[in-house]
């Protein structure tokens, strides 16, 4: 749909309408390219510590249960709401329906329009897509992520967008407006990038919010991250419900300092760049990434594994201290079979339906259980330890080699694809996973190794 945007001054002038309240801080649009920004500009000496930098009325946050109020006056949007089922419940595809609507409404003209007018009509016109996400880049673009854990993760969120838009379609389709304005009116209509883009603006901003939950935050979320002692303001919630921007105990503002706040210190480089579309050029280490897991096509329970597993199919490396740690449920699914104790059954249930249930040693397991903790106090626990290790360790191997693999195609890209900012990036995640995965594979050699020693001690 077309969109038009508003600059920095038009911001302030909405602040000041809408009674956001600040103090001694203004927008300016930054010159590095993250668009526009909060900065001092006030003398040093007028900031004190714990002053209150902004204050967003409650009204104006944009929360799961704000957009369901919007929509007790808004028949248009209250008919998406529900027409989508479970999807408006929570707050991420209510928010995003909303936003959606705010855009249509700015996009149409006279009679056409349709939303009724909020303060976020506005807004939106001050928020561009972050077009710098993966989920933007081309096709030549995301083949730069072959062996990276972003690659996944990219393709996974490809497929839940596209899974989202249709089931949008669908459960609009039959509704008059929506067929006019959206699906049947061609250039103009409603694409999958717009449905990008509003899930670019959500992701990119959205706040955790204390006592509200995820929700974007007008004006606030102008703020910019850095971690660390980079973080110059802190996010809450006040006692009358307002969402407030707090400068740091001990820190001091200089005019034409930016207030940055903290996107979350100890994400890794891969969800930031996921998430946010960008990594520090402080960051020197991965942290942390997460690789799928599959169970092998020989083992005879996959399918009762797969089905019944709550956990997420995969593992999550991390550092910890001077050396690679690991977590994840399902892997101790991987390592035991039948022969060790695992069994599946079918189940009545008392309402005469059928369920799958998961049993060790003939004891019914909770599909919340963790089997790791299961596992543990069994006798066989240093030999499932090895087998975890083993798979692990094979895991990080394929994805080193697919990692390895992927260096020659992308060393015959031409200058343009090897000149832009997907480029630049996606060589610094490269280069600090496989960073992390080679220490990963050492670390887990020498678990190997040591558990072995017992064995060989014995056998001499």
């Amino acid at each position: 749909m077309r969109r038009e945007y508003l600059s920095h001054t038009d911001l302030e002038k909405w602040a000041d309408f809408m009674d956001v309240q600040r103090t001694g801080v203004h927008i300016n649009s930054a010159e590095d390219g993250k668009g526009k920004r909060i900065i001092a500009s006030s003398r040093p000496d007028s900031l004190q510590q714990n002053k209150f930098l902004v204050t967003v009325p409650p009204h104006l946050i944009l929360s799961l249960e704000t957009v369901w109020i919007y929509a007790k006056t808004d028949w248009q949007l209250e008919e998406v709401l529900e027409a989508v089922g479970k999807y408006s419940r929570t707050a991420r595809g209510a928010i995003l329906i909303f936003l959606l609507l705010q855009i249509t409404h700015n996009a149409l003209a006279g009679p056409d329009k349709v939303a009724v007018s909020s303060p976020w009509t506005e807004y939106v016109r001050f928020v561009a897509p972050e077009e710098r996400l993966p989920t933007f880049w081309s096709e030549e673009e995301r083949a730069l992520t072959a062996g990276t854990s972003l690659e996944a993760a990219l393709d996974s969120k490809l497929r839940s967008l596209e899974r989202e838009f249709v089931h949008l379609h669908d459960s609009t389709s039959s509704i008059g407006w929506c067929q006019r304005r959206w699906w049947n009116a061609g250039a103009d209509g409603l694409t999958f990038d717009d449905w990008k883009g509003v899930d670019s603006m959500y992701r990119s901003r959205a706040l955790d919010l204390p006592r509200t939950g995820h929700a974007m935050v007008p004006y606030i979320d102008m703020s910019n991250h850095a971690s660390g002692d980079g973080t110059v303001a802190l996010y809450d919630t006040d006692a009358d419900g307002n969402a407030i921007l707090v400068l740091r105990e001990g820190r001091t503002l200089y005019v034409d300092d930016e207030v940055t706040i903290t996107y979350g210190d100890d994400k890794g480089a891969c969800e930031m760049l996921f998430s946010y579309g960008f990594m520090e050029d402080s960051m020197t280490s991965a942290r942390e990434l997460f690789l799928d897991l599959d169970i092998p096509d020989d083992d005879p329970l996959k399918l009762a594994k797969k089905s019944i597993s709550r956990s997420p199919p995969g593992f999550k490396l991390f550092e910890s201290g001077s050396s690679i740690d690991w977590d994840g449920d399902f892997i101790w699914l991987v390592c035991v079979n039948e022969e060790d104790g695992l069994d599946f059954r079918v189940l009545q249930t008392v309402d005469g339906e059928r369920e799958l249930k998961m049993f060790w040693k003939d004891t019914e397991i909770s599909t919340k259980s963790n089997v790791r903790d299961l596992l543990k106090g069994e006798q066989l626990w240093d030999v499932f330890q090895l087998r975890a290790i083993a798979t692990l360790q094979g895991r990080v191997m394929r994805q080193l080699l697919s990692l390895e693999k992927a260096k020659a195609s992308i060393s015959l890209m031409g200058e343009l694809e090897k000149s832009g900012y997907p480029y630049f990036n996606t060589m610094k995640l490269r280069s600090l996973e496989e960073k992390l995965m080679l220490q990963a594979y050492e670390d887990f050699e020498d678990e190997v190794h040591d558990s072995e020693q017992p064995l060989t001690r014995t056998r001499n």
